[in-house]
């Protein structure tokens, strides 16, 4: 049946909203060769710009729809539909004003026809977005979608729904923008190009929540695709968007990448989207945003005159938060080199909070060069003010930890004052800062999510189908890693933020038997300080660069020592592991632990310090200690009295040697203890049992993931528990043991951050858990935890039970308790 050219028209429409342009254009020949009617050949032309501006010739586009529009004898609908057509374009050419006159006046002619009117507000909020009316382009979006899905047009609801997710992302609401896009996207992804353009904004989100590696791979598949459509405006974009977020990260790239989107955007007219990609080169080449990357590169520096000419080009086309980016990073970096930084830099009230940051990093910067220490930290505290309330609308741990990013450089600049500053009270302060920045909110437990149990069950399935590191990869493994993510960002809510303690609250809780030792990493020093009952003192322990060299090649040693047992091999492979533990405990442990004297220590690292197994440490040998998180976290978890352990649980996953024995030897001490052994010990049946018991020890093989550490795991009899799984326990158990290889470690996040399976114990409200960051030979922790669980079973303190059991035994491992161990 040969189509009409109304049919074959709206058919290149729908072409065109599923990204398949070339086809459209093939379409629309046809239906202009079927008709004389000039308000149809005006709508062909209109679709035909479209397809155009989008593959890249957007003055052809605008062109054609002058042209149109000034014909004679068109009927007022047509026009308006045209009239919308050319703020679409010129919203794309970011001529902002423009659009919003053009797509204003196509909405009030449309007013009788409700579908062209809704994709005209879709278009239109798009505009709003960028001036930062983000109620007004959420309006929009709500009245399209509500008339989308009167006619029954899913795709275009679904487009709606997403878009609406974006408006969430730029008002800071990370949860209701993923939540958003996540459900829009099975509809809204209909073709590769469409899924592409979801795709980067998705990685927008992922990136202002501090995943960047995640969402840097997102967007160079996005671009890949738009350049295999040859959308040449579409992968400039997701290339200006990749080198926003390597601006984080990698300067270098960052530059490289914005120079080729600007080229891009310049080759198809786009003037305005190439000076927003300039901008992000020319800050590139000032340093990024890691302080680290200031001052040290020799190549050439971008000069006043051309900061001052793509800034003053942005703020013509309406782009002023960027604009003052731009600026304040030349400030920053002439701060940075001891040159005049000029004026303070007004920032629109509107501005997203990496501006926000930026401008207190900035004003701290020029304090710090004026040698105004305490008005540096005030503005660099001001600004992880405004950061701790972003962060106290979440209560997810993967969140908190992973937006610290923004605030690492403003931590950096107050913790290298601290530290030049000498000040134990200032230097106990931006520790704290530093350690809470993460952990600061009490995380709400989330309510019983079956679906979420079902989805993790899923992808304990397709983890053993597909062993290797990379098994996140698969593409069903990938959407359901995005639903669980989504659904743990969206179910954990936030009780309260906590309080951070100061140092006269500390003294309070220390007692005559108690110090604590904090490590603090400015950025370019590293100093202990060390706090007792009758003294306060900073004191410099080795260089960085000493402690990454004694670093390098230490799990490697600790990994041989564990797995080769027999001599003489043995002996070699333990001469050298104990020469380098030597080094390091002279290098950082041996002074602080001296003045320290013989009481019992609480530790707080940085990151820097993450994969220390400080119990083996000589000056830590027969010490009693506890990692915690902070020394708030410690104050506040810590019990007053005796350690409350009356009931254990212990489960055994397959392929462990001794694991049986492991765990019959612990759960000896205990008096009718529950022990999961063979297909026994599932997931659902260990998680059961850690919600009703006060000492948890799982005997497991684990598997650290770094790029997705919840996703870290103990592998039982029917798979993997999740760190996810974790958060589905109606309650958790005071004390968990992990005598499982690799989950004691945590990948380092933005400001010297960390987080891993002990981490989301923790946070999930476990008082302690004991772990070993490497492997441990199977007949040690079989000796060495079941002596420690005497100890736990007699009422005794995880940290206690653990340093007696070594003295007992005589085994030294690195087995160490996280928390509040005492």
């Amino acid at each position: 049946m040969t189509r009409s050219a109304s049919e074959l028209h709206r058919r290149a429409v729908d072409l065109c909203i599923n990204g398949k342009y070339a086809q459209a254009q093939r379409v629309l020949d046809q239906a202009d060769a079927r008709t004389d009617d000039p308000d149809l050949r005006a709508r062909i032309v209109g679709t035909r710009a479209l397809a155009l501006q989008r593959t890249g010739f957007p003055a052809q586009a605008e062109e054609l729809l002058m042209t149109a529009v000034a014909g004679p004898d068109l009927a007022p609908h047509t026009q308006a539909i045209l009239l919308g057509q050319l703020g679409a374009i010129a919203n794309y050419g970011g001529r902002l004003d423009e659009a919003e006159r053009w797509l204003t006046r196509a909405i009030e002619s449309l007013a009788e026809d409700p579908v062209p009117a809704a994709r005209t507000r879709v278009n239109r909020s798009l505009v709003r977005m960028q001036q930062r009316r983000l109620g007004d382009a959420a309006d929009d979006l709500e009245r399209a979608s509500t008339t989308f899905a009167d006619h029954d047009l899913a795709t275009d609801e679904a487009q709606a729904r997403h878009n609406l997710g974006y408006t969430s992302l730029l008002a800071g609401d990370l949860v209701g923008a993923l939540r958003e896009m996540l459900a829009a996207r099975p509809v809204a992804a209909s073709t590769p190009v469409n899924a592409a353009i979801t795709d980067v904004d998705r990685a927008e989100v992922l990136r202002d929540a501090g995943l960047t590696t995640e969402a840097e791979q997102i967007l160079a598949r996005a671009a890949t695709v738009f350049g295999s459509h040859r959308m040449p405006q579409s992968r400039a974009e997701a290339e200006f968007h990749l080198a926003r977020s390597l601006l984080s990260h990698d300067s270098s790239r960052a530059s490289r990448v914005a120079l080729s989107a600007s080229r891009r955007f310049r080759a198809v007219g786009n003037d305005a989207w190439a000076a927003r990609a300039d901008a992000v080169r020319l800050r590139a080449m000032l340093g990024g945003l890691r302080v680290e990357q200031a001052g040290s590169s020799r190549r050439r520096m971008p000069t006043p005159a051309e900061v001052d000419g793509v800034a003053d080009e942005l703020i013509s086309r309406g782009f002023r938060g960027e604009a003052a980016a731009l600026r304040m990073s030349e400030a920053l970096a002439r701060a940075r080199r001891g040159e005049d930084a000029g004026r303070d830099i007004r920032v629109p009230s509107s501005a997203p909070m990496e501006v926000q940051l930026l401008a207190a990093e900035l004003r701290s910067a020029r304090a710090a060069a004026a040698n105004r220490g305490a008005a540096a930290r005030r503005h660099a505290a001001k600004g992880l003010d405004v950061l701790a309330g972003w962060q106290r609308t979440f209560g997810s741990l993967d969140l908190q930890t992973s937006v610290a990013m923004h605030g690492g450089n403003l931590i950096f600049a107050g913790l290298d004052s601290a530290v030049r500053s000498g000040r134990p009270d200032v230097v106990f302060e931006w520790s704290e800062r530093a350690r809470h920045l993460s952990q600061q909110v009490v995380p709400l437990r989330p309510p019983p999510d079956p679906a979420l149990a079902e989805e993790l069950a899923e992808l304990r399935m397709l983890r053993a189908e597909n062993p290797g590191g990379d098994w996140l990869s698969v593409p069903r493994a990938a959407a359901l890693r995005e639903r669980a993510r989504e659904r743990q960002w969206s179910s954990t809510g936030a009780v309260d933020g906590e309080e951070r303690i100061d140092l006269e609250r500390l003294r309070g809780e220390l007692t005559d038997d108690t110090a604590l030792i904090a490590y603090v990493y400015s950025g370019s020093a590293l100093v202990a300080l060390v706090c007792t009952l009758e003294r306060t003192v900073v004191v410099p322990v080795a260089s960085d660069a000493a402690v990454r060299r004694l670093l390098t090649g230490l799990r490697a040693d600790l990994d041989m020592s564990a797995s080769i047992r027999t001599p003489p091999m043995a002996d070699i492979v333990r001469r050298g592991l104990d020469d380098r533990l030597r080094a390091l405990s002279e290098a950082l442990l041996d002074g602080p632990a001296a003045i320290a004297g013989t009481r019992r220590l609480v530790l707080t690292t940085p990151g820097l310090l993450n994969s220390i197994p400080w119990a083996m440490l000589p000056a830590m040998r027969g010490r009693v200690f506890t990692l915690a998180v902070s020394a708030t976290r410690w104050a506040h978890l810590r019990p007053h009295g005796a350690f409350p352990s009356e009931t254990a649980g212990f489960a055994v996953g397959p392929r462990v040697a001794r694991g049986e024995e492991e765990v019959e030897t612990a759960a000896e001490s205990w008096g009718g203890s529950v022990v999961l052994q063979g297909d026994a010990a599932s997931v659902d049946r260990v998680t059961e049992l850690a919600s009703r018991v006060d000492v948890l020890h799982v005997a497991a093989h684990g598997r650290h993931a770094v790029d997705n550490p919840l996703f870290s795991g103990l592998e039982l009899a029917d798979g993997a528990l999740f760190g996810y799984d974790i958060d589905l326990m109606p309650e958790v158990p005071d004390t968990v043991v992990l005598s499982a290889c690799e989950v004691g470690r945590s990948s380092v996040r933005w400001g010297e951050e960390a987080i891993g399976m002990t981490r989301i114990w923790l946070h999930a409200g476990t008082r302690c858990v004991v772990a070993a960051p490497v492997i441990v030979a199977d007949d040690v922790a079989c000796e060495l935890l079941g002596a420690m669980h005497e100890g736990l079973a007699a009422g005794r303190a995880p940290s206690e039970a653990l340093a007696a059991a070594s003295e007992h035994t005589g085994i030294v491992a690195p087995f160490q308790v996280h928390g509040a161990g005492f």
